[in-house]
């Protein structure tokens, strides 16, 4: 016979039920219990149940406070690696009313630059390339586009959209297209220019994925707070995250040290899809290459140290468009070879796959390089995560947020001996 009751859990932080350790988040849980355990409960002693209900006291105390400040985030990386896209999203997923109607209204001016930027360098680049177009009417509309020079239209007139239309579909464009990592090309380039005469329809209101897709340098610090629901077992409530944004261009990083006091957890961006293209400050440098680089930088820095670090090995979508256009990462990274003949053994028989796994390794193997300076990190195990993410996918974007929110949680919960 048993009887519904809430019983105490014992000095461990375990519910006790059935003559077994039940694992319990709460502080107290109802169990159908056997008269024998419901004797013994009663016959706790009383100090021992005070000395619970204190336990349980400082607990909640400590993770009141655990949520009580802010939560600080950086964003870290090279330029166009993704980091403000991240911003957006974050906005997009956890603020109400993301984008007011002039907010959206305003981003169209960004678009129009966008278009002009991809087609205005694209048809300079045919010609640099000594590429042709298909017709003498398609190299008018090129001349049309070059004299207008590197400022975007005001508006997307009639004539100005038809001419990109054309180009858009000339054979010369599409091949220097193809060749867009031999230069600087926007890689929303295909995206605006696919939708170029949706976008120029009177009344068009630029959507979330047009906003996501929109490219705009970052200059100086960007700041987004947003509030994230707590698990249950915590107490639920709200906490307040407060994610900065710093321009990833060589020139801005000076200014990165300004941000790094009193932060909680740094997300890394690198853009995988980046292997075969150079940055726009320096022609000679492999933009991954440089990603690799600047996270060495960021993991033996003394002063993130304490800090977590979690790696977004973004851009996937464009890596694997990349690969199935033929192109591969041992052209740029010799090393690839070797790291093929080992990946073998662990059957990872896709090149997708092979190259994702390739480009973590090279993370991994910087997180594994002996301090810089060991004074700071003497007897100190860190951890380094890793997401292959999509920046522009907000489901995806979604999905690994909540990741490294638990990691973070984690994080501060074994700092305050909770867990």
């Amino acid at each position: 016979m048993g009887l519904l009751i809430r019983c105490p859990r014992d000095l461990d932080g375990h519910s006790v039920a059935a003559g077994r350790i039940v694992k319990d988040p709460g502080f107290v849980c109802g169990y159908l219990l056997p008269t024998m355990l419901l004797i013994d409960c009663f016959r706790r002693p009383s100090h021992e149940l005070q000395a619970r209900k204190k336990q349980s006291s400082k607990e909640m105390v400590q993770m009141r406070k655990l949520y009580r400040d802010p939560v600080k985030i950086l964003l870290l990386g090279a330029g166009e690696s993704g980091k403000t896209t991240i911003i957006k999203q974050m906005r997009i997923l956890h603020i109400q009313n993301s984008y007011s109607f002039d907010e959206r209204l305003e981003k169209l001016s960004d678009i129009y630059e966008n278009i002009h930027e991809s087609i205005y360098e694209l048809v300079r680049q045919v010609v640099l390339l000594s590429l042709e177009f298909d017709s003498v009417s398609n190299q008018r509309c090129a001349e049309y586009i070059l004299r207008m020079g590197h400022q975007a239209p005001w508006n997307l007139s009639a004539e100005y959209v038809q001419c990109v239309r054309r180009l858009w579909s000339d054979s010369g464009v599409k091949r220097c297209y193809k060749r867009s990592n031999e230069f600087q090309l926007i890689e929303s380039a295909k995206y605006f220019l696919d939708r170029v005469e949706k976008i120029s329809m009177p009344g068009y209101i630029p959507t979330n994925s047009d906003i996501l897709n929109c490219r705009k340098t970052t200059t100086g610090i960007q700041e987004i707070r947003f509030n994230v629901r707590m698990p249950g077992p915590l107490g639920g409530g709200m906490q307040e995250f407060r994610m900065f944004d710093v321009g990833g261009q060589r020139h801005h990083r000076s200014k990165w040290m300004q941000a790094f006091e009193g932060v909680h957890a740094v997300l890394f961006l690198i853009s995988c899809g980046g292997f075969d293209q150079t940055l726009r400050e320096d022609p000679k440098q492999n933009r991954l290459a440089e990603g690799f680089e600047l996270f060495r930088g960021v993991w033996h820095n003394r002063f993130l140290a304490e800090t977590g670090v979690i790696v977004f090995m973004n851009k996937q979508d464009v890596l694997e468009q990349k690969l199935l256009a033929g192109k591969s990462i041992r052209t740029y990274f010799p090393d690839y070879d070797d790291y093929v003949a080992f990946a073998d053994k662990e059957q990872l028989y896709d090149e997708l796959t092979r190259t994702r796994s390739f480009i973590r390794s090279k993370l991994v193997d910087i997180t594994n390089e002996p301090p810089r300076r060991t004074s700071h990190l003497v007897g100190r195990k860190r951890t380094c995560y890793f997401h292959f993410t999509v920046a522009t996918d907000t489901q995806n974007v979604r999905t690994v947020f909540n990741d490294v929110h638990s990691i973070i949680l984690t994080k501060n919960l074994s700092k305050m001996d909770l867990l």
